[in-house]
C-alpha cells in the first residue's frame, strides 16, 4: 500500500449519471473533484451508458401526473402505522426509527418530484437535448422524455464537461473501504488499482454512486435466493456494479432501505449480446415455462407498468426460462416488432408442435396449454393499442386482455429469462443525498445517490431511476461541496 495519501474535497465513486452529475455539481460550486470507475476509460458510465434513459416526464418541466402517487403506493408492504402517521409531521420532529426506515419517505418523492424539472434545464446548459421520442413499449401508460442519444449522450456530455473544468478521474480503481470522519474533517477511502494495489484517499465528503449489485452473484444470491441463478445483468454495464459501496456504507452505520429482496427485471432474451435485448410482446401472446404451462397474467393492462413483475416472475419459473407463444396474427398489432430488441430471430414454425419441439417443451403439454386458452378466449374487438378487457374465462391464470385464440399459422416463439435492470437495496439518504445512519442521524460527509440509495420496492416506477440519479446526484454535489467552503 501507497504511503502518500491524496486529498481531494470530494470524492465520487462511480461515473453513472448520478456519479457524474454529483462530479460536475461538485466541481461547479467549487469543489476538488475526483472520480473513481472501476471500469476501464472506454467503459465508464455504468448502466446510463447502455440505456435509453427515458425520464417519466410529461415535458421538460413536468413529472406525469402519476408521478408521487406511484412512487408512494410502492413504498413497501404493511408499513408499521406508527410510522406513517408521523410522515404528516415536519421532518425535523419525526423519531429516530422514522428517518432510518427503508420506505422512501415523503421528503425523498417530493424532491425528487420538484427538481426533475429543474435538472432537466440544467442537464440542457451542458448540450444535452430532450425530446419525446418512441419508445419500445407498444402501449405505455405514461409520458416519457429522453435525452436525444441515449444515456451515452448525457455522460459523455457531463464527462466532457468535467474534464474541461479539471475534475480528475481515475479508471480501473475500486473503492474498497470507507473511514469515517474522526472530527478532524476527514473522510478516508481505500482503493485498489489496475495492478491490486491499494492507497488511501482522502475527502470532506464522499459520495456513493458505485451502483447495485446485479454483478455480484454472492450478494444476488444472500438477497434473493436460489433464483439469483437464473438471472443476469441487461447490460455490460451491469457487470461493474458489485456492490461495494453499499457494503462499505452500511458497515460504516448506513441504515439499509429499499427491497434488497428483489430488482428492477427486463424480459431478456438469453441468446443475445446486445444490450437489453428485450422481448417485450408477450401481452399479444401467451407465456408458457419449459413445462408448457402458462403462470402468469401477461396482459394485466399497459406493458409499460406491469413488465416489471412479468419479469420478475420469470425467475422462479424452471431453469429461470420461459417462452413467449403467439402466431402470425401479430401483425395486426401496429409497430409490433419495436417491441423486440434483440438481435436473435424468433422460432418458427408451421403447427404449435413443431414449435416446442424447437423450444424444448413436451408436444402434448404446449399443445394442451394452447387448446385451453384458446377455448377461453372471449369473442369481443381486439384492440391492440389500448385495454380491450378481452379477458379469458374458466382458467387460471386468467389473462385480462388482448385474449385471443392462437390459430392462424405460421407460430412463433422467443425464449426469455429475467434480466437485472438494477438491484433495488441500497442504504437510507434524506432529500440531500446525506446518508442516514441506523440512529436516524446523518453520517458527516456521506453521501448515497443512484442505485446505491435505497428507493423502490415491489413493482419499479417506471422511467424514474436515471431521472433520479441525476436530480439527487446534482444536489449532493451541490450539498458536499458547501462542507468545503
Amino acid at each position: 500500500m501507497s504511503d502518500a495519501t491524496q486529498h481531494f474535497d470530494v470524492i465520487v465513486i462511480g461515473s453513472g449519471i448520478s456519479g457524474l452529475a454529483s462530479a460536475v455539481s461538485a466541481n461547479s460550486a467549487g469543489s476538488r473533484v475526483l472520480v473513481l470507475e472501476r471500469a476501464q476509460e472506454e467503459e465508464f458510465g455504468g448502466n446510463t451508458r447502455w440505456t435509453e434513459s427515458y425520464f417519466r416526464m410529461k415535458n421538460e418541466n413536468e413529472v406525469s401526473d402519476d408521478f408521487e402517487e406511484l412512487l408512494v403506493a410502492n413504498a413497501g408492504h404493511h408499513i408499521d402505522p406508527n410510522v406513517v402517521q408521523h410522515l404528516a409531521s415536519p421532518y425535523e420532529s419525526w423519531p429516530a426509527y422514522v428517518k432510518s426506515h427503508g420506505m422512501p419517505d415523503p421528503e425523498l418523492v417530493s424532491t425528487l418530484s420538484s427538481q426533475a424539472g429543474p435538472t432537466v434545464q440544467w442537464l440542457k446548459t451542458f448540450g444535452i437535448r430532450f425530446d419525446s421520442l418512441p419508445t419500445y413499449f407498444v402501449t405505455a401508460a405514461a409520458p416519457r422524455l429522453m435525452p436525444v442519444g441515449g444515456g451515452l449522450a448525457m455522460i459523455e456530455a457531463l464527462r466532457d464537461h468535467a474534464i474541461r473544468q479539471g475534475v480528475t478521474f481515475m479508471y480501473e480503481t475500486t473503492a474498497l473501504q470507507f473511514t469515517r470522519d474522526s472530527g478532524d474533517g476527514k473522510l478516508g477511502v481505500l482503493v485498489a488499482n489496475s495492478n491490486g494495489l491499494t492507497s488511501r484517499l482522502t475527502a470532506a465528503a464522499v459520495i456513493v454512486a458505485s451502483g447495485g449489485f446485479e454483478g455480484n452473484p454472492e450478494m444476488l444470491t444472500q438477497y434473493l435466493g436460489s433464483t439469483a441463478k437464473h438471472v443476469r445483468p441487461v447490460a455490460r454495464g451491469g457487470n461493474y456494479n458489485k456492490g461495494e459501496g453499499i457494503r462499505m456504507a452500511l458497515a460504516a452505520g448506513a441504515a439499509p432501505a429499499g427491497d434488497f429482496n428483489s430488482y428492477h427485471a427486463e424480459p431478456l432474451d438469453p441468446r443475445s449480446t446486445q444490450a437489453e435485448a428485450l422481448v417485450m410482446n408477450f401481452p399479444y401472446g401467451i407465456l408458457v415455462n419449459k413445462k408448457g404451462k402458462r403462470f402468469v397474467d401477461e396482459a394485466p393492462g399497459p406493458v409499460d407498468i406491469h413488465y416489471d413483475h412479468i419479469a420478475r416472475d420469470i425467475s422462479a419459473q424452471p431453469d429461470g426460462i420461459a417462452y413467449v407463444i403467439f402466431d402470425s396474427q401479430i401483425d395486426d398489432v401496429p409497430n409490433w416488432k419495436r417491441s423486440i430488441r434483440t438481435d436473435q430471430p424468433a422460432l418458427k414454425a408451421d403447427s404449435i408442435d413443431d414449435l416446442a419441439r424447437q423450444c424444448g417443451i413436451s408436444p402434448t403439454a404446449l399443445g394442451d396449454t394452447v387448446e385451453e386458452y384458446n377455448r377461453a378466449c372471449p369473442n369481443g374487438i381486439f384492440k391492440p393499442l389500448e385495454v380491450d378487457d378481452l379477458a379469458t374465462r374458466g382458467i387460471e391464470p386468467e389473462k385480462s386482455n388482448w385474449s385471443r385464440p392462437l390459430n392462424q399459422g405460421p407460430f412463433y416463439a422467443y425464449p426469455i429469462i429475467s434480466g437485472v435492470c438494477f438491484t433495488y437495496g441500497g442504504v437510507k439518504t434524506n432529500s440531500s443525498a446525506q446518508v442516514i445512519d441506523g440512529d436516524g442521524r446523518v453520517i458527516p460527509g456521506l453521501y448515497a445517490v443512484g442505485e446505491a440509495a435505497g428507493l423502490y420496492y415491489q413493482v419499479y416506477t417506471g422511467a424514474t431511476s436515471v431521472l433520479r440519479g441525476a436530480v439527487f446526484g446534482r444536489i449532493a454535489g451541490a450539498h458536499a461541496a458547501g462542507l468545503t467552503r
